[in-house]
């Protein structure tokens, strides 16, 4: 009687970590198809979600600023923003590491988009005038 009991216990087991792990097969597939899918249409655009997992809208709804328009964010209006609520949810004084550490990763976005932003627009007004390299002379 006992080794059927056994049996079952492991049977049943064995069916729910297969199912287990066909779940986690079939979400990888999922995720590697959307990576796959937002690098077709912007093979540049990678970074969107970045290693914070943020969009650029939910970090400025985090904050509460206006998203950067034509590349140019309030970065002073961010850091205000970032120093107050990082302060209000210190943890050390009842506040949530889980809500702070959002703030944070919210201006790292906001930072890395401005960053981008400006990068592209350096590269565009080189374009435009011509590559001019810094020539030192020797002294």
């Amino acid at each position: 009687m006992a080794h059927r009991i056994i049996a079952q216990v492991l049977l049943t087991g064995g069916r729910v970590f297969g199912r287990a792990v066909a779940e986690a097969y079939k979400q990888s597939l999922a995720t590697s198809r959307y990576a796959a899918e937002a690098a077709k249409k912007d093979p540049k655009g990678l970074n969107t979600l970045s290693s914070s997992g943020l969009t650029l809208d939910e970090a400025c709804k985090i904050l509460n600023v206006k998203p950067p328009m034509g590349g140019k964010a309030d970065m002073e209006q961010v850091m205000e923003r970032f120093k107050k609520l990082y302060d209000l949810n210190e943890p050390r004084r009842g506040g949530s590491f889980y809500l702070q550490s959002k703030v944070l990763r919210a201006k790292d976005r906001i930072q890395l988009e401005a960053h981008e932003a400006q990068r592209k627009a350096q590269e565009a007004q080189q374009a435009r005038e011509g590559w001019n390299p810094k020539v030192y002379k020797d002294r």
